[in-house]
């Protein structure tokens, strides 16, 4: 048969198929997200996201260690205190569990970059996301105390913030607060595109955080929506975001393709606790590969357009990327 045109050409052998690959997946990109607890010589296994755990900020060191040899050059903490207020006082406090272990991995692994999630559910007694008033979140008086838990973050050694609230008017007010203090330099990643998702079970459990009463449907988006997923992104990108992110990614590969295409920023995706536990329960089950899957859940994310990826699985895809199994 005469074909001029034959696809297979380019996939013979697999230097070539290297070679010609679309999408590109480093190291560099892979962000891992910690959980911190408050205390001492803590190092509590998660139930439902199995092999992930809780650290106190002193065992927190031994898992840094692992990261450091494994390439893994970017981290993402959530604090998890002892005490909880209905003002979240331990969010911003200097002593605060995530201040504390900001300021001892520095100390040990200063070649580490540090990114804080800044947000309010972890800190409050009530579990959302924000100060109440009466049943409902109050978005304008939240904002100075984000903007406080920002900088307190920045002063005990974060390289880079993360707000994850929701608020309107999140980012200019930590902007301000960061710039007004001398942190002009400090960048902003905002979780911009945050959906109100069933995938975000396991994540409660991990950090304690579940609300107390009702949802956070009213400031998380509706998984219905596309164009304000768009709309909410280039907001906060005028106010001051230098990375916006999806979140979660595997189901909302479509956002980020957006987001990718119309914002002038970098982009991240979270591949989030859900999305963790489902390919961890479906491996542990024989239903899945689940090197295999890892591998192309995680692809499937860049090729949408993700510059950076935030997963639990990062070690794992550090380990792949290094054997050429993705890259």
């Amino acid at each position: 048969m005469e074909l001029l045109e034959r696809s297979r050409r380019l996939r013979s052998v697999p230097p070539l198929r290297e070679l010609v690959r679309e999408t590109r997946c480093s190291k560099s990109s892979l962000v891992y997200p910690l959980f911190v607890k408050e205390g001492r010589n803590l190092k509590e296994e998660i139930p439902s996201m199995r092999g992930q755990y809780r650290y106190s900020p002193d065992r927190l060191l031994f898992e840094l260690e692992q990261l450091s040899n494994a390439g893994i050059g970017s981290v993402l903490l959530f604090g998890i205190p002892k005490q909880k207020d209905a003002c979240a006082s331990g969010a911003y406090a200097q002593d605060g569990v995530i201040q504390t272990a900001l300021q001892l991995a520095k100390k040990e692994f200063p070649n580490l970059y540090y990114i804080t999630d800044v947000c309010l559910c972890e800190y409050t007694s009530h579990g959302h996301c924000g100060i109440l008033s009466g049943q409902t979140v109050d978005n304008d008086s939240t904002l100075p105390v984000l903007a406080k838990t920002a900088l307190s973050h920045v002063q005990a050694g974060a390289h880079m913030v993360a707000p994850s609230d929701m608020m309107d008017g999140h980012v200019s007010a930590l902007r301000r607060e960061l710039d007004k203090h001398g942190y002009t330099n400090t960048p902003i990643m905002s979780y911009a595109v945050k959906y109100a998702s069933a995938f975000y079970g396991p994540f409660r459990e991990a950090a304690g955080s579940a609300p107390a009463f009702g949802d956070r449907k009213t400031y998380q988006m509706d998984y219905h929506n596309r164009k304000e997923a768009l709309k909410k992104a280039q907001q906060d990108i005028s106010q001051g975001a230098d990375i916006i992110m999806v979140k979660p990614a595997m189901s909302y590969l479509d956002i980020v393709r957006e987001t990718a295409g119309e914002c002038r920023v970098p982009v991240a995706a979270y591949s989030v606790s859900g999305e963790y536990a489902m390919i961890e329960t479906a491996a542990s089950a024989g239903l899945v590969d689940r090197e295999a899957i890892i591998c192309e859940t995680a692809v499937s994310i860049y090729r949408a357009g993700a510059n950076i990826l935030i997963s639990y699985h990062a070690k794992e895809l550090a380990k792949f990327m290094d054997e050429g199994r993705i890259g």
